[in-house]
Formats: structure tokens, C-alpha cells, sequence
């Protein structure tokens, strides 16, 4: 039996969403937001609810994108195949032989990533990944009109399926899209966890576009919000499997919230950065440390708005990210909400006014 924050993740992560075609995760989100605060918009699809604790306080951004990495029909070849531009970080390795859905405007439509079988591989290219150019889709049809007549078109958004799926440890999570549905499911359930309580500030839950094409969201909701915090919430790269070392990753599941130390789009503002440290340490809260030498996060944009705005990534670590299938543990989603609460709590105007110098 699942409870209610199980049961919102399950409808955050199986609901379709590449860059630019987020509308499906927007509309969960705007159900879940709705009673908690009100709601804003900006032009490209972003989405946010306000809770104000305190008339005039600082404004605390509580951020994720709603976007997940996927695919975009391109081309149908004579023969009914679908080629494709990736959207998002895709790794070639795991790509191929993967259960994928392409969304029309007339419906879903289920299809594979095509491969070759072994027996007819040459060994010495068996050993070479296939390149993302030379894959396709095979969605069963027999032509291109088969394909066009069942609704496909060039610009049709593709997605990965993994059915939302609790394992034989309940406080493991396997689903498609954790990064960054887990970062939705975090700013709903802190908003949440707010409700009845008081904070001295205005805080905003959001989710944002098109993130894993270049943080696009980010800067469109930053201009309405007018953040004087950005808290960014986002996956951890977990290190606790086979053949990872601790200087490549080493956050492990179940062991608390990640805080970002880098990326190649932010260094953390460190006042920001040791207040949550000192925060976490008050509520016994236990943190670990990552960081990414490629790739970015919204943060990225948020903390170079207008003068500045000191911004901290804060996540929970996450097995697999940027592959069909990954996995989470609950208690470090617990703990995650737990640390972001009592942050927001101590977040008032003296605090924030000392952040900005």
C-alpha cells in the first residue's frame, strides 16, 4: 500500500516529459501545488507555488526541472524507422534494446530502440559502442504513410519506459525520470511539510523547463520570482555500486541528503553552503558531499540573476541517473525534507541581508 509522497512520486515519474514537452508533469504538479500555495507561471511552462510566511521577507527559491532526458523524432525512413535527436545527456551504452514510447498527437505509440543481434556483429565491432547517428526507433511499422497514418511526425516527443516500481526493500525506489521528478517531489512535499508552520520569509516551489538542454527554465522563472535564495533540488550521483571509486562518487543510498560542492556551471555561495552544513549538524541530520566536473544545474542560472543570488544544489543521491531505469531510497527523500525545512526556517531577513554581502 502506497502512502500519499509514494503515490505522488509514482505520478511525478511516469508521467512523460522531455525538454519542451513538460505539459503532463506541469499538470501533476500543478494538482499537487494548488492547495498549497499560489500558483505562477512563466511563458515557456514553468510553474511555481508561493507560501508566504512572513509579508515582506526574503523570497526563497525552492527549485527542480521537470524535464528528463528522452528523444525527438527526426526523420521516418521509407521502411517505417524512426530516427531521432537525443535530448539530454545520453551515454550510447545504454540506449539500445530500451522500451521507449513515442507521444503523437493522437496517442501514444509503443517502439524500441533498434540494435542488430549479436550473430551478425564482427567481433572487433561487437566491441565498439554503436554511435547515437546510426540507432533508430522500430514502432512495427512497414512504410512511412504506416508510421504518418498512426499519427507520427517529425518533432514527436520520445520517451524511456520504466514502470514506476517499489523493490524487495520497500525503501528502494526504481522509476524512469528521477532526475529531476525527485527534485519535484522534494519542493512539493517541503511545501507541504510548511503548511501550519512558521517561516519567516516567502518560499517558492517550482518546477522548471528545459534543463537538460542548456537550464533554459531556470532563468525564465528566475525573472519572475525575483529570488533572493536559490535552493536547487536535484539528484546525487551514488557511488555505492561496482567498479565506482570514491574519488569518481562517493555518495551511497540510504547515507542523507547530497550538498553540490561543484559543478561546471556554479561554485556554491559558501556562506549558503555552511549554513546548511551547520543546519544539518543542529537536527542531527546526516549530509554527504558531491561534485560534477561536467554538467550543470539550474543553480547555474539562478545565482547569476539580476546582482546575484547565493544558490546551494542540496538532492538526495540516485542510482543509474541518465539511463531508463534508476533508484532511490526513501529515507534519503525523508531526511532531504527534513534539512530543507529547518534551512527555510532560518532563512529570515538579518540571515539573508549577511548572505548577500
Amino acid at each position: 500500500m502506497m502512502d500519499e509522497t509514494v503515490a505522488m512520486m509514482r505520478e511525478l515519474t511516469e508521467a512523460p516529459g522531455i525538454p519542451g514537452y513538460e505539459e503532463p508533469v506541469r499538470q501533476v504538479m500543478r494538482r499537487y501545488l494548488e492547495p498549497l500555495g499560489e500558483i505562477m507561471t512563466d511563458n515557456l511552462g514553468g510553474i511555481a507555488a508561493r507560501k508566504v510566511g512572513q509579508m515582506g521577507g526574503p523570497k526563497i527559491m525552492i527549485g527542480s526541472h521537470m524535464d528528463e532526458i528522452g528523444f525527438m523524432v527526426t526523420r521516418i525512413t521509407d521502411a517505417g524507422f524512426l530516427k531521432f535527436q537525443t535530448l539530454g545527456g545520453w551515454w550510447e551504452q545504454v540506449m539500445l534494446a530500451q522500451r521507449v514510447e513515442v507521444y503523437t498527437r493522437t496517442g501514444p505509440v509503443i517502439g524500441v530502440t533498434g540494435s542488430k543481434p549479436p550473430h551478425i556483429i564482427p567481433l572487433e565491432e561487437r566491441k565498439k559502442p554503436i554511435d547515437k547517428k546510426d540507432m533508430f526507433i522500430d514502432i512495427g511499422a512497414t512504410s512511412r504513410a504506416e508510421a504518418e497514418a498512426w499519427g507520427v511526425r517529425p518533432g514527436d516527443p520520445v520517451v524511456p519506459i520504466c514502470p514506476f516500481t517499489p523493490m524487495h526493500n520497500e525503501k528502494l525506489l526504481m522509476a524512469k525520470a528521477w532526475d529531476n521528478r525527485l527534485g519535484c517531489a522534494l519542493a512539493i512535499e517541503t511545501l507541504r511539510q510548511l503548511q501550519g508552520q512558521a517561516h519567516p520569509n516567502i518560499v517558492d516551489a517550482v518546477g522548471t523547463v528545459q534543463e537538460e538542454v542548456g537550464l533554459r527554465g531556470a532563468g525564465t522563472m528566475a525573472n519572475v520570482l525575483m529570488p533572493d535564495i536559490g535552493l536547487i533540488l536535484e539528484t546525487g550521483i551514488a557511488g555505492d555500486m561496482p567498479g565506482v571509486t570514491p574519488d569518481e562518487a562517493e555518495c551511497k543510498l540510504g547515507q542523507g541528503p547530497v550538498v553540490l560542492l561543484y559543478d561546471s556551471t556554479m561554485i556554491p555561495h559558501v556562506g549558503l553552503r555552511n549554513l546548511v552544513i551547520d543546519t544539518a549538524a543542529d537536527e542531527n541530520i546526516p549530509i554527504q558531499f558531491d561534485r560534477m566536473s561536467g554538467g550543470g544545474t539550474d543553480a547555474g542560472r539562478v545565482h547569476i540573476f539580476r546582482a546575484g543570488v547565493p544558490s546551494l544544489v542540496i538532492g538526495s543521491p540516485v542510482r543509474y541517473i541518465h539511463t531508463h531505469a534508476g533508484i532511490v531510497h526513501r529515507d534519503d527523500f525523508d531526511l532531504t525534507v527534513k534539512l530543507l525545512v529547518a534551512v527555510i526556517k532560518r532563512l529570515d531577513a538579518e540571515t539573508v541581508q549577511q548572505l548577500h554581502r
